[in-house]
């Protein structure tokens, strides 16, 4: 009897375990059904405001008392063809519009929203945005010469998300052709586009932002600077006390001998690791290409952070260098041709997890332009300042250099 008891007992707890987990799933699946049933059309926003601001407004408004009141809501056009809506929850009292391509009087329509998306009558506002970031920033931009194409440098005091369109009038097709865009988002704007013969071409420079929009272009005639690889037969050593001693046979002349494989120049411990050769000419710089030791991809001795270090000397005198600097420093005979710092993997994968393509990428070289204001040298002296595996000598397979020998 006791036991006809126990089982009776657990079919009633289990009977009303299953109609509670019923009753749980039928009030999570109302989760879908409408937030409210409250057909009433809410009051509209009062007190309205707005502070006007480069491509964009905040208006600023008081909220109708309406417990079902869930966002604000903002129609508007950024131009002619372009309809654009923003939300703004009933947490805050500012809604921001922007996106305009323009500096002129554009129309707002605000409406309040209630839980059931009943829109209250619509609130006529105009605003006058200031001139667009993407406008400002192109206004400014310079364009100068630089080798083997040019060089476009200006301010992006906001940040703004922008990208910059180059465009170049091509003799043989006769009509202006564009580069590809270089996406910008920092505050100083500094890149090159290359590829062009040292004689007079019409460059032009356009930028959009996000929404679309575009600027006028600024167009400028300008002769692109000679560029040639400089021939490394003609490099050779120039051994100064305090450059760091060679390590497992990997002398310094395999850093600039034409090949990209094993061996490479390979230092052993040393305070700095540094080694120094001669150009054979006077050349002024425009950029580099680094290959590293693949099977030490991102990691160990590989350079990471490395200055490059010039002089017009033709008997340069050692001196000890220091593991930082900014371009322009002299120090003794030698001045610093710019600081560089490795990219981390393309992928954005941690160092230490480079993917295939990461490893094709450092197999290719990667580019390092020199700043156009860097010294002409007969010399060169790298520094590795800090390696990926932060220990105290170094390694790097090739090195090829480009610019203008003088």
């Amino acid at each position: 009897m006791k036991n006809k008891i126990f089982t009776l007992n657990l079919l009633v707890l289990f009977t009303a375990t299953l109609l509670f987990g019923i009753s749980a799933c039928q009030k999570n699946a109302s989760n879908n059904n409408p937030v409210s049933t409250d057909g009433t059309k809410p009051d509209p926003v009062t007190n309205i405001r707005v502070e006007n601001s480069n491509g964009s407004a905040h208006i600023i408004y008081t909220l109708p008392k309406n417990p079902n009141l869930l966002y604000v809501l903002a129609e508007y056009k950024i131009d002619e063809n372009k309809p654009r809506q923003t939300k703004s929850s009933y947490y805050t009292d500012t809604i921001k519009v922007d996106g305009f391509a323009e500096s002129k009087e554009y129309e707002i329509t605000l409406y309040t929203v209630s839980r059931a998306e009943v829109k209250s009558d619509p609130i006529k506002v105009k605003v006058n945005p200031l001139t667009p970031k993407f406008q400002v920033v192109n206004s400014q931009l310079e364009l100068t010469p630089d080798f083997g194409g040019v060089n476009i440098s200006g301010a992006n005091a906001f940040k703004a998300p922008l990208s910059m369109h180059v465009v170049f009038f091509n003799s043989e097709t006769n009509k202006f052709e564009e580069k590809d865009p270089v996406n910008i988002s920092t505050q100083n704007i500094n890149f090159s586009v290359r590829g062009f013969d040292s004689k007079p071409t019409q460059f032009g420079i356009y930028t959009t932002d996000k929404f679309g929009n575009k600027s006028d272009t600024l167009f400028k005639t300008l002769t692109p600077l000679f560029e040639t690889m400089l021939d490394y037969k003609k490099f050779y050593k120039y051994s100064l006390a305090s450059d760091a001693p060679i390590g497992w046979g990997g002398e310094l002349h395999y850093f600039w001998d034409g090949r990209t494989g094993e061996p490479g120049w390979h230092t052993d411990i040393a305070p700095v690791s540094q080694g120094t050769w001669g150009l054979g000419v006077k050349a002024k710089l425009s950029r580099f290409k680094l290959y590293l030791r693949l099977s030490a991809a991102w990691g160990y001795q590989n350079p990471k952070v490395f200055t490059i270090w010039g002089t017009d000397k033709t008997n340069p005198v050692d001196i000890a260098l220091p593991n930082a600097s900014i371009l322009g420093q002299t120090i003794g005979d030698w001045t610093s041709m710019g600081t560089y710092t490795y990219p981390n993997p393309p992928s954005g994968l941690p160092a230490n997890q480079a993917n295939s393509q990461d490893m094709q990428y450092m197999a290719d070289g990667v580019d390092f332009n020199v700043p156009l204001d860097a010294i002409p040298t007969r010399f060169i002296r790298f520094v590795v300042n800090q390696t990926w595996g932060g220990i105290s000598y170094t390694n790097a397979q090739e090195i090829t250099l480009y610019g203008s020998p003088q």
